[in-house]
Formats: structure tokens, sequence, C-alpha cells
């Protein structure tokens, strides 16, 4: 375990009303900026499942990509892209769900994972968990085995732990 003493909630900006007034949004691009925040964090969000047999860190777009890439190399395995639909060049297996006005859709390559496949899912915030939610059913109907999901940020107040049961969820930072 990193016993690290770096408060990574402190490089964390606060903009009131983005992208809509009444709305609070959590910024992450100082802690991307400073080098040492970053690596902080990275190793802060694979800890938890350091030593855990896994094949691959899933990422999910897009922001998802900037701590599943490095995530993937601390933990010595590979990275897989879980994006929006028509971003990826080959044959893709896709998976639709609801939004709370419409539908949307995620895709994979269908040679991304095999069955039996150990992956640990990687993105910057947790919300209300419909998106991770959707990764996790894409990737087992691919039959993988989501061993957890890991997060940057945490917004608890919106439940997205709870949506995302019963797999595994570990956050750096909560709010």
């Amino acid at each position: 375990m990193n016993d690290s003493k770096m408060h990574l909630a402190d490089w964390i900006r606060d903009v009131p009303d983005f992208p809509k007034p009444g709305i609070l949004f959590k910024d992450i691009t100082p802690l991307l900026a400073n080098p040492a925040a970053l690596a902080e964090a990275v190793l802060q969000m694979g800890d938890p499942f350091r030593g855990e047999s896994i094949d691959h860190v899933v990422a999910v777009e897009a922001r998802g990509f900037l701590f599943g890439a490095p995530m993937a190399l601390d933990l010595g395995v590979g990275i897989i892209p879980v994006r929006k639909p028509g971003k990826l060049p080959f044959e893709t297996r896709r998976f639709e769900y609801e939004l709370e006005y419409g539908t949307d859709a995620l895709e994979i390559h269908t040679d991304s994972v095999r069955p039996g496949d150990k992956v640990l899912v990687a993105d910057d915030l947790l919300a209300t968990g419909g998106t991770v939610a959707a990764c996790c059913e894409l990737l087992e109907q691919c039959g993988a085995e989501v061993i957890g999901c890991s997060f940057l940020i945490d917004l608890t107040f919106l439940g997205g732990a709870e949506r995302i049961a019963p797999h595994r969820v570990t956050s750096v930072i909560r709010y």
C-alpha cells in the first residue's frame, strides 16, 4: 500500500455554475498539471487492487483514459478503451443504456476481452453511475469478470456506488 500523505483534494478546483447554473463542477485539471499529484492519484487509485489478479484496466471515455493508462502501466497490465459509438476502428460490441432523457451507448472491440478475463474499470469521476454500470454490463456480456471500479472522485450524494453494486467501488476523494 502507498503511505503518501499528499492531500489530493487540494488539487481539485471548484468551478461554480458550470456547465449550468447551480452545478459546482469539480475540475481535475490542476491535479493533471502537477506531476506529483497525478502520480499520487494513479498510485492511490491502483493501491486497493495491487497484488490482485488483473488482466486489463478498462478505461471509460474520455477522462478515464487519463488515469486508466498510467494505472495499467503501474499494475503491469494492458489497457482497454471503452468508447462512444463510432470511435473504434475494428469490429465492436455495443451496449445501449437508458439516460434520464433518452439513451446512449458504449462500444468495445470484440477481441479486447476474452471470457474469464479479470478487469478493473477506471474513470475520473463517479456521479450517478450510469455510464460505469453500462460499461460493467458490456464487459460482463463479453464474459469478463469485473473485479472492481476505481475512481479519483466519488460524488457520494449522487448514489453512483449503489447503482454499480454489487461491484467493488473504490475512490480516492469523496464529496
